[in-house]
């Protein structure tokens, strides 16, 4: 297992930030990699409240980590602290055991010099059978379409 760390800073409030990572909706269009369509099966945004998403690649020939061309995650959100952070504990839906560890997502929201929120990204326990390049540019290709999204006053009110 492996623990990834990114940034990104996003030219919008702490408040809009942390509206787009508990929103059913804002989830589906930005926590998916190029190349994926994103469905949201179940979302309970509150301390302890579940969460089950699928990610489907686009492209037939691609393999998921939960058979055919999905990667399916299920887990629950241990910690909410308003406009500051998330943690999100979370497993891949899959019958490999060499997937099959929990890992911990903590995103930290911080205040950026001269406006804006530092988005930092904590991912912990990632399966060692995923190959970490892949990981950090599916990562920051969710960030960037974080960005995106509440910057352009996607997020949610």
């Amino acid at each position: 297992m492996y623990t990834m760390r990114l940034s990104r800073r996003v030219n919008a409030p702490r408040a809009a930030v942390y509206r787009a990572l508990l929103d059913a909706s804002a989830i589906a269009a930005w926590r998916v990699p190029e190349g994926m369509t994103s469905r949201v099966h179940e979302f309970d945004p509150r301390e302890g409240g579940a969460f089950r998403i699928s990610l489907v690649y686009d492209d037939p020939a691609s393999t998921g980590k939960s058979g055919g061309h999905t990667d399916t995650y299920h887990g629950r959100f241990t910690r909410l602290v308003p406009d500051e952070q998330v943690v999100e504990v979370l497993e891949f839906e899959t019958t490999d055991p060499a997937m099959r560890s929990p890992m911990t997502m903590t995103t930290t929201l911080t205040d950026a010099a001269g406006g804006g929120t530092d988005v930092h990204l904590l991912h912990e326990g990632i399966p060692d059978a995923v190959p970490s390049a892949d990981s950090e540019l599916g990562q920051r290709m969710a960030l960037d379409k974080l960005a995106e999204l509440v910057e352009t006053g996607g997020a949610p009110r």
